[in-house]
């Protein structure tokens, strides 16, 4: 059935008291009940001590494969008939494996139809063209995306007529909208914008006044649709710690072909990489991957077909810079540097050692003293990708 056909009416209200405020919630509609996309936390950021702690993103809760990739492609049936070439950014780094599973759903349904994926960053990629905007309410404000490098999905980019942007959540459009007019300098085509995320709490108000911050026509798809008000107490929140490099001095790495520079086909990681890694695991046995950072689709391709091969029970998530506080459905945080070379915490949450099987630590970094004592920790297999085809397996011991 057509996830358009089953939007239901779902007026409720949530609230929380959290530590540095009240937030309430209205929802006005929803395709999946609310509390199965996420639940209420609070983070350290005086700019916005709360969060939707999402149940289906794989991001900072563990989550099976097949549940994301259900939301993928719910996500994608909501996207409209588009003017070609259509680029599909998703955002760093909490919804860059979101942005590319949306992508993805969309191609393996619309193989015909010409459209390049990538993903925007917090790192200077070698060899690239950075077009900069901002994230203005995020502990980790700078953000930019690069022109691909190669020379047909650059003329892909820019001669792009729809624009399709990713994120898990929209709140107040801002980020979105100037992201856009940063690829209408390049791709002074695009006629359609088309946002997805897997909640939108515009507002009807504020969703007609999101309308005109675009100079197209303007399509939004969404699993839950409401608004929130929030109410900080005299508790005011801590000064996080600092979450991202300062300006002019992020980290340089090297693209290797998973979503930075672009790309137009389906992640496809070789077949006797998954047979191998999964030699040894039993079907009862319980299995989690690990993304880090900006880096997770390959992460949630991996659990998926490491579910598909061995029947286990598989579930990921991920490293993340995002500081959220212990509180509420978070119960526990692992704090270490990150792997980038940002200099920068790292976390990783309600992720203990022994409560599963077999973990899986993947990165695109090489190893790094953090990743090993992570890995040693958990006792992880620490697996680098250097590419779409080369999966290199790091001692940890």
């Amino acid at each position: 059935m057509n996830a358009l056909a089953s939007l239901c009416v779902e007026h409720s209200v949530l609230s929380a008291n959290l530590p540095h405020g009240r937030i309430e919630v209205v929802v006005e509609r929803s395709e999946l009940p609310a509390h199965h996309l996420f639940s209420l936390a609070t983070r350290n950021n005086p700019k916005r001590a709360f969060l939707f702690l999402s149940h289906v993103l794989g991001k900072h809760l563990p989550v099976a494969p097949m549940v994301m990739e259900d939301i993928h492609e719910r996500l994608a049936r909501h996207i409209p008939d588009l003017p070609q070439p259509v680029i599909f950014i998703g955002m760093a780094e909490t919804a860059t494996c979101l942005g590319q599973g949306v992508f993805e759903a969309w191609r393996r349904a619309h193989p015909e139809q010409d459209g390049l994926y990538l993903h925007t960053t917090r790192y200077e990629v070698a060899d690239g063209i950075a077009v900069k905007f901002e994230e203005t309410h995020s502990h980790a404000p700078l953000q930019w995306f690069f022109q691909p490098t190669d020379q047909v999905l650059r003329n892909q980019f820019q001669n792009a007529r729809s624009l399709v942007l990713i994120d898990d959540e929209i709140s107040t459009g801002k980020t979105f909208a100037n992201l856009a007019s940063a690829c209408q300098v390049i791709a002074p085509n695009i006629c359609h914008i088309h946002l997805a995320a897997i909640t939108d709490f515009t507002g009807s108000t504020r969703g007609s006044q999101l309308a005109r911050s675009f100079d197209a026509t303007l399509s939004v798809g969404a699993l839950l649709y409401g608004q929130w008000r929030f109410e900080p107490n005299a508790c005011a929140a801590p000064a996080p710690p600092e979450a991202q490099a300062p300006s002019g001095m992020a980290p340089i790495i090297l693209d290797q072909g998973f979503g930075r520079l672009g790309r137009s086909t389906c992640l496809s990681l070789p077949r006797q990489h998954i047979v191998a890694i999964g030699a040894s695991i039993l079907p009862n046995d319980r299995v989690l991957v690990l993304g880090t950072g900006e880096f997770m689709h390959p992460a949630f391709v991996m659990a998926r077909e490491l579910h598909k091969a061995t029947g286990a029970t598989v579930h990921m998530h991920a490293t993340t810079r995002s500081p959220i506080l212990v509180w509420g459905p978070i119960t526990q945080a692992t704090s270490f540097t990150d792997n980038y070379g940002e200099d920068i915490a790292n976390y990783l949450y309600n992720c203990r050692a022994g409560h599963y099987d077999h973990v899986f630590l993947c990165h695109e970094t090489g190893p790094t003293p953090s990743l090993i004592a992570i890995a040693r920790q958990l006792g992880a297999r620490l697996l680098h990708f250097r590419s779409e085809i080369e999966i290199e397996e790091n001692p940890v011991r």
